[in-house]
């Protein structure tokens, strides 16, 4: 037992010498109950054209599938809620990407989290991930008692709100696990129902992805954007941000204190027409590091082109 509360306090320790602002553990077994969830959700058709939700099913619910002889799985917050505001002309750019992507900032403190237990404990198999693999990140922060999760499909954390990015390493080192918080506190609240602009949030938490701003944005890759959403985007222009902006428990988030994701300049003061004049030359230079990059320059001018088309 002492070896397990050791490597157990290590675990925490080190998460938060990493910068980390919450840690979570549970025990890894199937999640029979998402398993149902994504199912139903799937056929129902909410995935859109995102394509790779429909992929690695069975890695999606079973961790031992990541990682063979999987015992634990430890889930890590990153606050990345900004001090800064974007300009009232600036196109509206979800805040998660005001600075460097998260995957990069990310991934080197989990591989030093691993390390840190390999090098006090000996050989462990232990795979690290943030929005990279077919991982219910989710579901896992919610079994470790971080939060529970809101009529937005976010995790909220009662001390802090919800803009946290969520990182998952899973490991075949047993530890201690934490219980669920005892029940989910939003209520009767209705904010990010009634505030969606795209009527995205459906009953009973679950959304439908493929009417969400950030899916048409984002992910969807048509030359053209539907034109029944003409009008309804509220300026977003990459991502948006609206169901955690109006949630009352965001009134509890504080700046982040990392680094990597200070706002960009650009993305805070350029207006709809500075983003025009940007060359795809200076557009990739400008946000090699950053999550923009993902929507590639011709994604961003089709969405401005959809948002002002004149």
């Amino acid at each position: 037992m002492s070896s397990i509360y050791g490597h157990t306090q290590l675990v925490r320790q080190t998460a938060i010498r990493l910068g980390f602002n919450y840690c979570g553990i549970a025990r890894a077994e199937r999640l029979e109950e998402d398993e149902r969830r994504l199912e139903k959700w799937l056929r129902a058709g909410r995935q859109g054209q995102m394509k790779y939700m429909e992929h690695h099913f069975d890695l999606r619910v079973d961790p031992t599938k990541l990682v063979p002889g999987a015992k634990s799985v430890i889930t890590l917050l990153l606050n990345y809620f900004p001090s800064g505001q974007q300009s009232p002309e600036a196109p509206r750019i979800a805040k998660y990407a005001w600075g460097s992507d998260y995957h990069f900032v990310i991934r080197g403190k989990l591989n030093e989290l691993l390390e840190t237990l390999r090098e006090a404990t000996g050989e462990i198999n232990g795979r690290g991930f943030t929005d990279s693999a077919p991982v219910l990140e989710r579901s896992w922060a919610l079994r470790s008692g971080l939060g529970w999760i809101g009529k937005n499909g976010n995790l909220i954390n009662k001390q802090q709100g919800s803009f946290f990015f969520i990182a998952t390493l899973i490991t075949d080192l047993e530890l201690i696990y934490d219980d669920p918080i005892a029940r989910d506190y939003c209520g009767s609240c209705t904010r990010c129902i009634d505030a969606c602009p795209t009527q995205a949030i459906l009953p009973d938490k679950v959304i439908d992805g493929s009417k969400c701003i950030s899916y048409f944005t984002i992910e969807l890759k048509e030359a053209v954007l539907p034109m029944e959403m003409k009008g309804r985007f509220d300026n977003w222009a990459f991502g948006c941000d609206t169901c955690q902006d109006v949630c009352p428990w965001n009134r509890f988030s504080l700046p982040t204190t990392e680094s990597g994701f200070n706002p960009l300049p650009e993305i805070l003061h350029l207006s709809a027409g500075d983003w025009e004049k940007m060359t795809e030359e200076k557009f990739r230079k400008q946000f090699r590091d950053s999550p923009l990059k993902r929507t590639k320059w011709s994604g961003i001018l089709r969405n401005l082109r959809f948002l002002h088309p004149d």
